[in-house]
Order: C-alpha cells, then structure tokens, then sequence
C-alpha cells in the first residue's frame, strides 16, 4: 500500500483518487478552496464537477497542503494548467529529495513555452517528476470505465513503479520514456478540440471532423518531431488516441467550448458557459508560438488563435484553411534522402 496525496480536487483529480484507493492505497485529496473540501467531506463527492461518483468515507480530505504532501510515497499533481507553476512553487518547500510526482494537467506555459513537467523541476529540482496522459476522460474513470493511458518518466524504475501503482482491471498503464512527446501531445490536442468543435457549432459534418483530427495530428507530429519527441507517441494513445476522443466525446470541455464559438459566441462567454478551465484557449497562443519558432507549419493551430484572440470569424477561418495553397499529403521519403535530410524516425 502507498500513502498518496491528490494535489487538486478537480474532476480528474477526483477521479484518480478513486481509482488509486480502489487500488489498496491511502489517499488524501488537496483542494486551496475550503468550500470544496467542506463538500467532499460532507457529502464524499465532488458535486459541482463529478456528480454521481461517490467517494469512500475514510479517503482524506484537507486544505493544508504541508499535509497532502509530507510523508507521501507519490504525489498526483491535478491542478489546471494555469496553475501548475504557482502550485509547484509552494509545495516546493515541503518536497524531499526524490520525491515522486506525477502530473495528470495538460497544457504549455504560454510565456516561458515550458511544458508542464518543465515547470515542475524548474520550482522543485529535487522531485522526480512524471506525467500520466492519454484517452481518459474523468467522468468515466470515475465510473470505472474501460480506460487505457500511458505513463512518462526519464527513469524506467519510476515509470514501473508508477505502472503498478495505476494499473487495474479498468485502467490499463503502459510507459514510454517520451515525456516531451507525451506532453506536446496531450497539450495540442485540446487547441484541435476546440477546432472540432467551432465545426461542430457551424453545422459541418463528419467529414470535416475526420480531416480536423488527421491534419491536426500532422501537425501536432511535426512540431513534436522538430522539438525531439518521436513519431511513434504521436500515432500512440497520447497523440491520436487523445486528440479523438477529445474532438468526439461531449465530455471534452474544449470541445464544448468550441461548439459555443461556432454558434457565435465568443471565447471569455463560451468558457463562462463551460464552468470549468477550457486548456485549449490557453495552449493555443504557446502552440503557435512553438511553431513560429520551430519553423513548422500549423495551419489549424493558426486559424484557432485567430478565432480565440483576433475577432476572427468562424467560418471565414474554416474557408482559410480550405482555400490554403495546395500541398501533398506526406512527403516522400526518397526526396529527404536525396537531399541528405535527416528524418527522425
């Protein structure tokens, strides 16, 4: 059994609280806002963000972080990305060396363009930090429903230990050492999420859904490859295995989100609506500027931050990338090796 502290109590958080105490484990949930730890130890569930998952009357909840964090074997960090590196810095001063912490948040730092785990050793060097992403959408998770996901670490006996710690009859964990793919990934796919839905809120069909996920993959790869992450975790549960059923499932708040802006309403009303963080509309300017800087083309990536932050219109965007100059699907790989270019799978 692993003592384990849950530092954030949103939806996610939540929901792998369950499943780590399902698994034989000591859990104590963290929230900073007492009035949602006041409901989950009245009632054991979080009302406002993961009705109808009841939670055990001997789980622990508490607002003093020193305590979610001392003497814990693993620590799941499930704040909203916005608020990770604030977090990290005041659970730096309780973190003993080796300390392992796992982030369940997804999203690039929109000034620094550090991914998340970046952020976490940047405020807590001593932490041996990893990252669990992939297809999982809470609400299900915490229903126990059939899920498979994928754990990051630059240390193979963390990512096992992790592996063990995770893995259930419902929640299946395999591990990559990719930890950068893993999270380019898991960041990007909100912003195509939210591209998703902006088609959905406008009428278009499936077709259009189903080239948004194939060419946002393509480019999520490509910029993921130019940074040092590896092919195969884009085409993997992290890359496209996410981005689908974030772009498909009425659970993916992006998507929602852009269902509303396609409708016409605009970014700051459609997340008011949503009521909870929409990370797509806070990755999407980190996007783009990784790709202004890493010389790759994202077209999709582009015309969302166009919608969210320029007053452009949804339609107009969606005519853009329809009417950009004509290209090849992929390139062929004779070409890039008569002109000694270096591919990196």
């Amino acid at each position: 059994m692993a003592n384990i502290g849950i530092i954030g109590a949103g939806s996610w958080g939540t929901a792998l609280a369950l499943l780590l105490y399902n698994n034989g484990n000591r859990v104590t949930v963290w929230s900073i806002m007492p009035e949602e730890i006041k409901m989950l130890k009245e009632f054991h569930e979080q009302k406002d963000k993961l009705p109808g998952v009841i939670l055990p009357d001997d789980m622990e909840f508490t607002t003093d972080l020193e305590a979610s964090i001392v003497g814990k074997d693993v620590l799941v960090l499930a704040v909203p990305s916005p608020y990770t590196r604030s977090t990290s810095a005041k659970m730096a001063e309780f973190i003993k060396e080796g300390q392992k912490i796992v982030n369940v948040a997804k999203g690039i730092e929109e000034n620094s363009l550090m991914t998340l785990s970046e952020i976490i050793e940047q405020e807590i060097p001593r932490a041996d930090v990893s990252v669990l992403s992939g297809p999982s959408h809470a609400e299900e998770v915490g229903r126990g429903l059939p899920t498979t996901i994928v754990v990051g670490s630059k240390k193979q006996d963390t990512a096992e230990y992790l592996q063990n710690l995770f893995m259930s009859p419902v929640f299946r964990v395999y591990t990559s050492s990719d930890v950068l793919g893993i999270e380019l990934g898991a960041a990007l796919k909100n912003v195509v999420a939210l591209a998703a839905g902006i088609a959905d809120g406008l009428g278009y069909g499936d077709n259009t859904k189903a080239a948004l996920i194939t060419r946002g993959i393509a480019e999520i790869a490509r910029l993921g490859i130019s940074m040092g992450g590896r092919i195969e975790t884009f085409y993997g549960l992290t890359g496209i295995g996410d981005l689908i059923v974030t772009c498909a499932s009425m659970h993916s708040r992006n998507r929602r989100a852009g269902i509303l802006i396609g409708k016409g309403a605009t970014m700051e009303e459609a997340m008011k609506e949503v009521k909870m963080v929409v990370e797509g509309v806070y990755s999407a300017k980190a996007g783009y500027a990784l790709s202004q800087k890493y010389h790759v083309s994202m077209p999709i990536i582009e015309q969302v931050n166009k919608v969210l932050f320029e007053g452009k219109s949804a339609s107009e965007a969606v005519g853009e990338l329809m009417l950009r100059d004509k290209k090849v699907e992929n390139i062929d790989l004779r070409q890039l090796y008569q002109n000694d270019v270096k591919v990196p799978w």
